[in-house]
């Protein structure tokens, strides 16, 4: 059951569209108020970060884009609100326990269950909006689309061995973000432990490589407050890493 007062209260479905993001980003340019969400059965261009595809069948997952009117320091914090009030959303719904692969891959047994695409509008004055898209496999059966999906995935159904209702996973996680929201405002310290006690890519040997081609290798140790991932070199060194700028293969465990 939806128990928010913002977030979801007022929510635009689409039977088939192409993104939810772009369905958003017309609404947000609009005037939509703060807490708006998009929702469709199906997507038919629907993308993750990097510019990778995000297959979207109808009838199988969530397909949502929450618009959000956030401060700076506010937008700076989506990065975490959004993997672990999604990984709540999972924790409300089921028995599973899932994982976060930084920067905010939702995993299960190094499996992707969920992703998150977060995108801001700004202006002279600052950020106007931010966009969450976030993506659930519900009841998604990967292998029909084996060829267009570059990681191993599963869904809900997959790990349940059976079907499950979409309505109370999209009510918890809209449930879950709010709450989330309102923590990094309030008690941010809090919002980054469980952010960092869920996450599976600390202490594990790492691969980063920056959009130039550099590559970095060491072992994941920490994450910033701000989101960064802290990587210690072979020498010694350390260095930070933020979300967006690097992509990561984790040296030590299964491609994911």
């Amino acid at each position: 059951m939806l128990a928010t007062r913002k977030i979801g209260r007022t929510v635009r479905y689409r039977v088939q569209t192409t993104s939810t993001m772009d369905d958003a980003r017309r609404l947000a340019a609009d005037g939509a108020p703060h807490g708006t969400v998009v929702v469709a059965d199906e997507q038919t261009a629907g993308r993750g970060t990097k510019g990778r595809i995000w297959v979207s069948p109808p009838g199988q997952s969530i397909h949502a884009t929450i618009i959000v009117r956030p401060e700076v320091e506010q937008l700076k914090r989506l990065s975490i609100i959004s993997p672990v009030a999604a990984a709540d959303a999972v924790l409300a719904t089921s028995p599973l326990e899932p994982e976060i692969k930084w920067p905010n891959d939702i995993q299960i047994a190094a499996r992707k269950l969920g992703g998150i695409l977060i995108e801001a509008e700004w202006d002279a004055d600052g950020p106007t909006c931010a966009l969450i898209g976030i993506g659930l496999n519900v009841n998604f059966d990967p292998a029909p689309w084996a060829t267009q999906i570059d990681r191993p995935a599963t869904s809900l159904m997959i790990e349940l061995g059976e079907r499950r209702r979409r309505e109370p996973v999209l009510a918890a996680l809209l449930n879950a973000f709010e709450l989330r929201y309102l923590q990094a405002a309030s008690a941010p310290h809090a919002l980054h432990e469980s952010w960092r006690s869920r996450l599976n890519t600390l202490n594990r040997s790492v691969t980063i490589t920056s959009p130039s081609g550099e590559e970095f290798h060491g072992t994941a140790t920490d994450v910033e407050p701000s989101g960064a991932l802290v990587v210690a070199g072979g020498g010694g060194e350390l260095r930070s890493f933020i979300a967006g700028e690097v992509t990561l293969r984790e040296a030590d465990a299964p491609s994911a």
